[in-house]
């Protein structure tokens, strides 16, 4: 149900939509099928003539306010719907709204710490250093002298979003229904992962233990610094951090000016990116330029400073290892490889032929291999892939769309600092060493040291448990239940077979209990030596007779 101001904001986007000349998303509803011929007549349609759709949608959200731009920004990530010349287009939004007084911004701060601010810090600036959608940031002194910023949320936030978001749901939901063009981009489903995202960035308290944890993992690092939380003044609405100072990533003449080394800097920053997903499981997700430094203060071995965690990303184990062997397989040319990762990993559906898949794999990317391997973009290569999966029903991934989105930016980030970079001869290493720690002897003694708490409390279980199988498999209690109506005809033959089972079980039983007796006659075979050998040969023979029948 849609209140009065709602339906005021809503007239309002209406109006853009019109003046920005994307007015046939109006005209496609059956409301206003019967006045199409109107779209000749708007103004919309004479300011739009030889204008680009990307630049039109651009224009409309920018002029929509804050939360459609950050909708927007979040759009352009999802490359893998979206066109690509709309993509690139939003992809230009910049997340810069005029800041809020520096007297509201007080006020919240001490609200949120429950003491004025003079006690709280030696010194509050109220112009801020920088102004966003969501947030902005003042800088400040605390008692002890400490340089620190201070990220305030906007006041009234949370209900301009709740309002904006409402009618973003809306208007998903009238796209999916009435555009027929707009239904194979979801709508629906990307709003609902647009609103989840900026939620998060409501809780500052989130972003916090964001940063926390990345600079845990950076501890000590030459690559990377992240500045350090000031727990004790962070609550959900205010975040304090140490203040840092660096040159910005995007001021590219005042790098050179410094002497900074700006090959080894962009080598740098895709070794960081690499680092984080596939040591630490958990990158910045964020990293365009406005959110990157770099610590000019050795010209010859520069680091990185980062700000800004209110967007995160992190891969599960076989995410990351289908990743890396992808990454592997394409540099290889072994499209057949691709293919069939792409169906273990279930990012494609199981009954998805291989060889139509590899044939498509290898046309998109034949082409691009062409080219000398400095002139490869990852990222791109990363979104070729997703385009071709889609055609053979691929699950939207959100964590890969993330991991993309953020290759994306690192490699462009790279090849402005050093056009020549080579991303793949930069990468490799990292890979090789990446993949042989998880299949050597090492990767196996550190699994084993992972599993033994839980195989301390599981291991003493076993003879119990296998004397509760055996004793139910003597009863003739012992069924499996199969769920599929399907599969009926194998609940009989298993019914009918019930004597031959129960051997078999008692064999296998007997087995494990083998097995696990045959430690009690180490280390010489001592002690009870015809237990393990007795248990043994009773097994194969009940093997052997369950076999027979």
């Amino acid at each position: 149900m849609l209140h009065p101001a709602d339906l005021l904001r809503l007239a309002r986007i209406q109006w853009v939509l019109v003046r920005h000349g994307i007015d046939e998303l109006l005209l496609a509803t059956p409301w206003f099928r019967p006045l199409r011929f109107l779209a000749f007549l708007t103004p919309g349609w004479w300011l739009a003539r030889g204008v680009p759709r990307g630049v039109r949608i651009r224009r409309a959200l920018e002029a929509l306010g804050p939360i459609f731009v950050k909708f927007g920004q979040a759009l352009s990530t999802r490359r893998d719907l979206l066109p690509e010349d709309i993509a690139d287009e939003l992809a230009l939004l910049q997340d810069r709204v005029p800041p809020f007084p520096g007297a509201q911004a007080r006020r919240i701060v001490e609200r949120a710490l429950g003491r004025p601010v003079a006690e709280a810090f030696a010194a509050f600036d109220d112009a801020p250093l920088a102004s966003a959608s969501i947030a902005q940031v003042h800088p400040a002194r605390l008692p002890d002298g400490r340089e620190v910023v201070v990220k305030v949320l906007r006041p009234g936030i949370e209900r301009v979003i709740r309002r904006d978001v409402r009618l973003l749901h809306l208007t998903a939901r009238l796209l999916a229904r009435y555009v027929r063009e707009a239904r194979r981009l979801r709508p629906v489903e990307v709003v609902a992962e647009f609103e989840r995202t900026v939620s998060d960035e409501l809780d500052l308290m989130r972003e916090a233990a964001n940063c926390s944890q990345l600079r845990r993992n950076f501890e000590g690092s030459p690559l990377l610094y992240v500045p350090e939380v000031h727990w004790p003044y962070c609550r959900r609405e205010v975040m304090v951090l140490e203040r840092i100072h660096g040159v910005p990533i995007g001021d590219i003449d005042a790098l050179r000016a410094r002497g900074v080394d700006l090959k080894r800097l962009s080598e740098t920053g895709v070794e960081i990116f690499f680092t984080q997903v596939f040591v630490h499981n958990f990158f910045h997700a964020d990293m365009h330029p406005g959110n990157i430094f770099v610590d000019a203060t050795d010209p010859a071995r520069p680091r990185y400073m980062a700000v800004d965690f209110g967007i995160m990303g992190a891969l599960g184990p076989d995410d990351q290892r289908y990743l890396a062997e992808n990454f592997f397989a394409f540099f290889r040319r072994d499209y057949r490889r691709v293919a069939e990762l792409h169906v273990e990993s279930g990012w494609v559906p199981r009954g998805t032929r291989v060889e139509e898949f590899e044939m498509a794999i290898r046309a998109v990317c034949e082409p691009i291999f062409e080219r000398p391997l400095k002139e490869i973009s990852f990222g791109r290569l990363l979104l070729r892939l997703f385009q071709t999966a889609r055609r053979f029903h691929m699950e939207v991934q959100p964590q890969l769309v993330l991991l993309q989105k953020t290759l994306l930016a690192v490699e462009g980030l790279g090849r402005q600092l050093y056009p020549d970079l080579d991303l793949w001869k930069t990468a490799k290493p990292f890979f090789e060493r990446w993949m042989r720690e998880r299949s050597g002897l090492g990767a196996v003694r550190a699994q084993v040291r992972k599993e033994l708490p839980r195989w301390s409390e599981t291991v003493p279980a076993l003879p119990r448990l296998a004397h509760d199988v055996l004793a139910r498999a003597a009863g003739g209690e012992l069924e499996v239940r199969l769920a599929d109506r399907a599969l009926d005809g194998i609940r009989r033959e298993i019914r009918a077979a019930n004597r031959r089972t129960v051997r078999a079980v008692t064999g296998a039983g007997l087995l494990v209990a083998a097995l696990l007796a045959a430690p009690l006659a180490a280390p010489a075979w001592g002690g009870l030596p015809w237990l393990s050998w007795g248990l043994g040969a009773a097994a194969l023979a009940a093997l052997a007779a369950a076999w027979r029948r």
